[in-house]
């Protein structure tokens, strides 16, 4: 049967708005995947500009700090001592991030949450050097040398004891220790003696040099950043051992000092004592070393029958010529303490001129005679200590110290020395801790076309 004409004209007609309306959804389909794809391109586009843009101000670190210290810090100052992130972004656009609205999300300075940022660049510096698996390289032991710290505390209280018990004695007899051939008098004004003037080499001067707190990063009002990061970097955990030993890599202590003028010179007693002064520092510490000298030295007097026999005479001499033959026990146990504390000066004066200790002596590696306690630190005393083959140098036993102190008062008294070094011996007044950038993130705001506008975010941090 024939199609009448004008059925197969109608047909064809739908056929050709249903293939024209396939060819402008195709068209639309087209276009909008070529728009998307242009403004994806347009999003990467500046995106990559915004990296390298941030790259680039990063690269812009602080050389001082890379080559004095090992560590990377941005200086958002720019040698200005006006911290800016105005500057930060003026140097973004300069690298090719212009035309956008930039604005810091968020943003860590070295300072913030007590030194972090420090303390995880060390850790990376140190895992780096020394190996991820190295994390005691040294073979030191925390539980040791507080050992050794509550032995030295209890030989201080064994001292007090035996002192009261001799001052009770010649009270109650009314009696009192002759002065002639008796060390002892002459042992208390060595222990009321500042400990510097007792030990420091001849011709050695102490450090006069000080500080004022107000002006250091651990006593001043300080720049901080803001924002959480954790989302981004797990910090890196930093072992003692870890951070005592770059500690003692990069400070100098009294032995090796070489500070510049109106700065400190004893950097590593800084650390441990925290005081405003070289003189301060330099007494705590070798008042800590002193301790940790006396508990050892009176422990070997207490096994040697000679130098015991030896004490036990001269007291029973002392008091033989009072007719108090009762008190000479306590007369020997205080020569026997006196004669410990003398020995330990003798190893500070070991200890300072850059001699080794060991940490038990022998009879060989014994300095101070009995009657030596006479002439201590006074015009005819002329020891300056020995050197033993086998034992610990001044920073050997400063790296005990330094396992007993708090990581945390390390680290701001780190950041102290770090400005004091930048600014006194490197010359770069203006520089201060407070104004390095470790880490940020900026949200950057792009207009694209036809009122088309992205926001994103970019974060760079050191590694």
């Amino acid at each position: 049967m024939k199609v009448p004409a004008y059925k197969s004209e109608k047909k064809r007609g739908e056929v050709t708005a249903f293939l024209a309306l396939i060819f402008m959804l195709l068209v639309g389909f087209t276009g909008s995947m070529m728009e998307s794809a242009s403004l994806q391109s347009a999003k990467s586009y500046r995106r990559a500009d915004m990296n390298c843009a941030m790259e680039s101000v990063f690269a812009e670190y602080q050389r001082d700090m890379l080559e004095e210290f090992d560590l990377f810090v941005l200086d958002a100052s720019y040698e200005s001592s006006d911290y800016s992130e105005e500057k930060i972004f003026d140097r973004l656009s300069y690298y090719g991030a212009s035309g956008m609205e930039q604005t810091m999300k968020r943003v860590q300075l070295l300072t913030d949450y007590n030194g972090a940022a420090l303390e995880d660049q060390i850790a990376k510096y140190m895992k780096s050097k020394y190996g991820l698996s190295s994390l005691n390289p040294f073979g030191e032991d925390e539980d040791v040398w507080k050992e050794r710290a509550d032995e030295a505390e209890e030989s201080v209280k064994m001292e007090d004891r035996v002192n009261e018990e001799l001052t009770g004695i010649l009270s109650e007899n009314e009696q009192e220790l002759p002065t002639e051939n008796n060390p002892l008098p002459n042992m208390q004004r060595v222990a009321s003696t500042p400990l510097a003037e007792l030990v420091m080499p001849e011709g050695k001067e102490v450090s006069d040099a000080s500080v004022t707190s107000d002006t250091l990063v651990s006593g001043r009002t300080l720049q901080r950043g803001y924002g959480d990061f954790s989302d981004k970097a797990k910090q890196e955990s930093l072992s003692k051992i870890l951070l005592d030993e770059y500690l003692l890599g990069h400070f100098d202590t009294a032995v090796e000092e070489d500070g510049a003028d109106g700065t400190l010179k004893y950097e590593m007693e800084y650390l441990l004592a925290g005081k405003n002064s070289d003189r301060e520092n330099l007494n705590a510490v070798l008042k800590r070393l002193l301790m940790l000298r006396f508990a050892p030295n009176y422990a070997f007097l207490q096994q040697d029958a000679a130098k015991q026999a030896e004490a036990q005479s001269l007291a029973l001499t002392l008091c033989s010529l009072i007719a108090l033959p009762v008190a000479s026990e306590a007369v020997a146990q205080a020569l026997l303490l006196a004669w410990a504390l003398g020995e330990s000066v003798m190893d500070l004066r070991s200890l300072m001129k850059g001699g080794k200790v060991p940490l038990v002596k022998s009879t060989e590696t014994w300095q101070l005679s009995l009657a030596g306690l006479m002439t201590l630190g006074t015009e005819d005393d002329h020891g300056e200590g020995m050197d033993a083959e086998e034992g610990l140098d001044y920073k050997g036993y400063l790296r005990g110290l330094l396992l007993l102190e708090n990581k945390t008062n390390l680290i701001l008294r780190t950041e102290d020395l770090i400005e004091l070094c930048m600014r006194n011996e490197k010359g770069l007044t203006w520089f201060r801790a407070d104004h390095c950038v470790y880490r940020m993130e900026v949200a950057s705001t792009v207009r694209l076309r036809r009122g088309i506008t992205y926001t994103f975010n970019t974060y760079y941090t050191y590694q």
